[in-house]
């Protein structure tokens, strides 16, 4: 059964570039990943502070799980993204 991943971040205003970027290079890293379906990266609109909701889908949790022992999780998201948010809500389901 499919699991999703549902991620709301907020960041200072001078940290937005690097995290949007971050993400996005994120996204074209896990897409390539034999088990993602889906990484859907969002700016939400008129947040401020700003705020990315990302969507990410994969074929079973053994497939996140590898997601976030990859290198490139490491680099972006704990390395970069993780750092600079102030506030970070994620929300892990299975796919009905």
């Amino acid at each position: 059964m499919p699991y999703a991943v549902i991620a709301h971040y907020r960041c200072p205003a001078e940290d937005a570039d690097l995290v949007r970027e971050s993400l996005l290079t994120m996204r074209e890293h896990t897409r390539k990943e034999p088990g993602n379906l889906a990484y859907e990266v969002h700016a939400e609109e008129g947040a401020q502070p700003p705020a990315f909701i990302l969507y990410e889908q994969y074929t079973d949790r053994a497939a996140f799980d590898a997601h976030a022992a990859s290198e490139h999780f490491a680099q972006y998201i704990l390395g970069t993204v993780r750092p600079r948010l102030t506030d970070r809500t994620v929300f892990f389901a299975e796919t009905l």
